[in-house]
């Protein structure tokens, strides 16, 4: 479980925990992925996912693999930062790829395995000044579904949940970034704006549609994006 230490990824190990897996609490930040290895009983690992050292380093023997670390860096296209620009693709599309690779091998030979990778609903729409963001997010979109095609003869699925605007640190940073620019309610004028349900998705739901694509009902759902979005990519 990468970017473990809070909001969704904090939700999807104590859930997949309550469930019943051992699991493997993946952050950079220290203190956040121990705390969340003692609540949930798991495992904590201290690993920058832009190093590709540090994902070698990671247990490659496991059953369900939840990619879900990211970040976000709002800039116009014509502006945005190389550097930030590839870190978020080492991040969320590279590092994906890496731990694919480590643990497919184990997944196959056992007949079994399930990979989830956290996306966006900017995986499947685009909104102005998150080049680095969506990129990825479209990326992650088809590695998922070339994962999906390849694990099939293996027991072995791949889908992206798509949530919209999360409860979590990073949505509640951008929406202290509008406001300090000079956005007015920005949750309903800017976040929400094109969604019909007018509200924050919680960590718990998407932990829940996380869980099911784990379950035994979820076999024959493969390269699919499940989309969280309060009716977004609808309108």
């Amino acid at each position: 479980m990468t970017g473990a230490g809070s909001g969704i990824g904090r939700a999807c190990a104590a859930a997949l925990a309550a469930a019943g897996a051992a699991v493997h609490a993946v952050d950079r930040d220290a203190e956040a992925v121990h705390a969340v290895a003692a609540a949930v009983g798991g495992t904590a690992h201290v690993a920058d996912l832009a190093d590709p050292g540090a994902v070698a380093a990671l247990p490659r023997a496991v059953d369900v693999l939840v990619n879900n670390a990211g970040f976000q860096h709002v800039a116009p296209l014509a502006a945005f930062p190389l550097d930030r620009f590839d870190l978020m693709q080492r991040v969320m599309v590279t590092a994906p790829l890496q731990l694919m690779q480590q643990s497919l091998p184990h997944m196959q030979k056992r007949g079994w395995g399930r990979i989830v990778n956290v996306s966006s609903v900017h995986g499947l729409r685009a909104s102005a000044n998150k080049a680095g963001y969506v990129a990825a997010k479209h990326a992650l979109e088809g590695l998922s579904k070339v994962a999906a095609i390849e694990g099939a003869p293996h027991g072995v699925t791949s889908n992206c949940v798509n949530p919209g605007y999360v409860r979590t640190p990073l949505v509640e940073r951008q929406l202290d970034d509008l406001a300090a620019a000079g956005a007015e309610d920005p949750l309903a004028t800017v976040l929400l704006d094109r969604t019909p349900v007018k509200r924050l998705l919680e960590p718990g739901e998407v932990a829940a549609a996380v869980l099911w694509l784990c379950g035994p009902g979820s076999g024959f759902v493969t390269g699919s994006s499940l989309t969280l979005d309060g009716g977004w990519t609808a309108t």
